[in-house]
């Protein structure tokens, strides 16, 4: 199997990693969707606790895509109240 990371790994890797750092603020909703199609596309049928794991955070990406829908500002960033 091959283990080297694609361009869209390290995409969603570093999407990831701003995410935990900053719970989602000043993400723009451009890269919430692109989040939830890299994290679709991932293939973790082998590993279930990562399929449970991405189950619910796509929930609470849609939860997201919610609350930013409504709030967006002039330059598409996430505003919080």
């Amino acid at each position: 199997m091959d283990y080297r990371l694609t361009d869209e790994d390290k995409e969603r890797i570093k999407l990831l990693n701003e995410v935990y750092k900053n719970k989602f603020k000043n993400f723009s909703l451009e890269q919430l969707i692109r989040l939830q199609e890299l994290l679709e596309k991932r293939d973790y049928s082998d590993q279930k606790r990562q399929i449970n794991q991405r189950r619910n955070f796509l929930v609470k990406l849609t939860w997201k895509f919610t609350n930013v829908t409504m709030r967006l500002s002039g330059n598409n960033q996430i505003r919080y109240n």
